[in-house]
């Protein structure tokens, strides 16, 4: 904890005065650029990655960013992505997986999973995830499985994302645009799918994302 206040003592006497303007616009509102969804790995920081400042992003963090498809029962990330769109106008969303992901090494291992009853439930939203490893790459090696299912995850979740009814009109009128990135944490790329060539790609070389096919189903990406 030392660390952590020592640093809320840094940032009020040195850096929260050199934006001290900033601070005050955004206690008056915010307009956020994208909506990031992202895993809750302490590894990633979106703000640190994209080189923002707040207010530029609304994050939604969560382990394995996982998306619950839109239902009856409306938990905290469909509020958010409906809050980001509906009221913030945000006009991207990107959803984030990460190497070494540990929400997503659980996902082809279930038997991990024995003594975490909540995580277990929760990866019930990569379930998919987890068919198209056991369809499409069985045969990879363990190292190799991970990197794909880390990316075949944020396809799925991707798809999820589509059942949201804001998500959908938003894309309809052409406001919103999808975007599926993994970032590198070893090497500090960060890739994004590409819908033309069906690949990812490094982010400065991919297209618009996936927002322009709304049907886009996860790849059988060779390896």
């Amino acid at each position: 904890m030392k660390k952590l206040i020592d640093g809320i003592h840094r940032f009020q006497s040195g850096i929260f005065e050199g934006k001290k303007e900033l601070f005050e616009r955004l206690a008056k509102r915010q307009e956020p650029d994208a909506l990031f969804i992202t895993c809750s790995d302490s590894r990633v920081s979106p703000t640190l990655l994209t080189q923002t400042v707040p207010g530029d992003l609304f994050i939604l963090r969560n382990a394995g960013n996982l998306i619950p498809p839109y239902g009856p029962l409306h938990g905290a990330e469909a509020a958010a992505i409906e809050y980001a769109i509906e009221v913030l106008a945000v006009k991207d969303v990107i959803v984030c997986g990460h190497t070494y992901c540990g929400a997503m090494k659980a996902v082809l291992d279930p038997a991990s999973l024995d003594r975490l009853p909540a995580m277990k439930g929760w990866l019930t939203y990569a379930e998919a995830t987890r068919r198209v490893m056991d369809t499409h790459y069985e045969d990879l090696s363990n190292e190799d499985r991970l990197e794909v299912c880390i990316e075949e995850n944020v396809l799925v979740q991707i798809e999820n994302l589509k059942t949201h009814p804001s998500v959908l009109a938003a894309m309809s009128r052409g406001t919103l645009r999808l975007h599926a990135w993994v970032y590198e944490i070893e090497s500090g790329n960060v890739m994004a799918f590409d819908d033309q060539t069906g690949q990812y790609l490094p982010v400065a070389e991919a297209g618009r994302g996936v927002a322009e096919r709304p049907d886009r189903l996860s790849p059988n990406r060779e390896i």
